[in-house]
């Protein structure tokens, strides 16, 4: 009988049928306790209507800078939104992001731990890491090799210089016809980082490390595609065969070889305790750290920190050069006040140089409205609280996720008459010098700030003026620009060709 009874209960209607109430109860339990995560929690910001399951996400698939920006006229200048059960706030507007970033800096340092985040780096490295110790020792590391190897050293505007005549020369042989100039530009902003990180620079025909570099650059786009926040929220997608987030784990696995083995070729002939670069001097923490279990410093960590670098050090300079370089062929008559401008401050045998530049207002107005009309990192890199806090009377939770629009600093009316329009005056006096304004935020602010600034300042200027004095930019005949900014981690132009007639 019982026999019977086992045949019974283990017959393919009954396994079916269990399995099928199994089912039900996993997406029933999985659901409930997904809408529960997607409630706002007691004293949060408002914000728009968050479909179940995936909320907001979707609305961010096209120009997320622009839709947050909209929103914040409807929600206040912080609300929130639901990246498919994340709990996120959006702040807009330079008072706003000043307020979070600066004046309650420690609370809105942290980064949130993403699955993204934690896929690719861990949440080691530097850019990405958790704030504390981590970041800490991280980030002072690399803040003391930009200057022992870099902006610190009197020597370094010649080695910047040196780069932007290879690159000059490299224009050169197109003779004066049309090529698209993000190849060339890419690798000569590169090869300033590489200087720091490594001690030496990449030839513009190294196959492999301009591989590496187009890997970076397809990874800051797949970064912040609607696969990316998918991953987020649901990470078991993992499974998926399919996605642009397979595309994006593959790529990293390949920089991530190939960064292991840069790092293994450059630290060959090391001498602890005596750096020749960045490389050197991590590879002299990890020695020091070595008997410290909390220590930071680790080969893994060297990898991301190196990558990390290398993509904030050339992806952000190299579109903003190539946006620089877009709009002085749409508008040749601020070229020419530009190319004015150098010839009588710089004189056409000399070289442009650093100490020229307080003496180039006009140049330098222009340099800052390509910085603030592209926008070229419109949302920075997500930061999270550190420790619960109240921001103009909402309760923001320990650990939150922190979206700081910066293009919606760069459109500000309250600071900008006719944002929308590219107007190099709006930086210039009266009497026609240069004057810095408040609501100016391309590097961000408060304790995760761009690191590289000053070198990124340094190098912007460098090369634009050094082009500008031996090139005559223009379009091919019938050609007209895309202004709209391809969507990426970096809004970057299309691809487009220019001609570069010598002067």
């Amino acid at each position: 009988m019982n026999f019977l009874l086992l045949q019974l209960s283990l017959s393919p209607a009954n396994v079916c049928a269990v399995l099928g109430i199994a089912f039900a109860v996993f997406v029933t339990v999985f659901l409930i306790r997904h809408l529960l995560k997607q409630r706002r929690p007691k004293g949060f910001p408002p914000g728009p209507t968050a479909l179940p399951l995936i909320g907001n996400i979707f609305a961010l698939a096209s120009e997320p800078h622009v839709y947050m920006k909209k929103q914040s006229e409807v929600y206040g200048q912080i609300f929130s939104l639901d990246l498919g059960g994340i709990s996120a706030i959006v702040v807009n507007g330079y008072d706003a992001i000043k307020e979070c970033l600066v004046h309650q800096g420690e609370f809105f340092s942290d980064r949130p731990s993403l699955p993204l985040f934690q896929k690719l780096t861990n949440m080691g490295g530097l850019l990405n890491a958790k704030y504390g110790r981590g970041w800490t020792e991280h980030r002072k590391l690399a803040v003391n090799c930009f200057r022992s190897f870099g902006t610190g050293q009197k020597s370094f505007e010649n080695k910047i210089t040196e780069e932007c005549m290879f690159f000059l020369d490299a224009i050169d042989t197109r003779k004066g016809k049309p090529f698209d100039p993000k190849h060339l530009v890419t690798n000569a902003v590169s090869n300033v980082s590489n200087l720091i990180i490594f001690g030496k620079r990449f030839t513009y025909d190294d196959t492999e490390f301009q591989d590496m570099i187009e890997i970076f650059s397809e990874n800051i786009e797949l970064a912040a595609s609607a696969w990316a926040f998918l991953y987020n929220s649901f990470p078991w997608i993992a499974v998926l065969p399919f996605g642009k987030h397979q595309q994006l784990f593959r790529n990293a696995a390949e920089v991530y070889n190939f960064l292991h083995d840069i790092i293994e070729r450059f630290s060959e002939g090391r001498q602890p305790q005596c750096p020749r670069n960045l490389i050197d001097a991590y590879l002299d923490e990890i020695d020091h750290g070595a008997n410290d279990p909390e220590s930071t410093f680790s080969r893994e960590n060297l990898i991301f920190a190196v990558g990390e670098l290398i993509i904030a050090g050339t992806d952000t300079t190299a579109n903003a050069i190539r946006w620089a370089i877009l709009y002085m062929a749409l508008y040749p008559n601020i070229q020419e006040k530009v190319q004015k401008e150098i010839d009588s401050v710089v004189g056409p045998n000399n070289v442009p140089s650093l100490e020229n530049k307080p003496r180039m207002s006009y140049t330098e107005a222009v340099i800052h409205e390509v910085l603030r009309i592209c926008n070229i990192a419109p949302l920075g890199i997500f930061h999270a609280t550190y420790k619960d806090t109240v921001v103009r009377g909402y309760s923001i939770p320990q650990g939150t996720t922190v979206i700081t629009n910066l293009y919606s600093v760069h459109f500000d009316e309250k600071y900008w008459k006719s944002p929308e329009l590219f107007y190099p005056e709006r930086f210039l006096d009266s009497g026609g010098q240069f004057v810095k304004k408040e609501g100016f935020v391309p590097f961000s602010l408060g304790r995760r700030h761009c690191l590289g600034e000053q070198l990124a300042r340094m190098e912007f200027f460098l090369f634009f003026t050094t082009l500008l004095q031996r090139f005559h930019l223009h379009f091919p005949d019938g050609f007209v620009p895309n202004l709209k900014p391809k969507l990426g981690m970096t809004l970057q132009p299309y691809s487009y060709p220019i001609c570069c007639a010598r002067r």
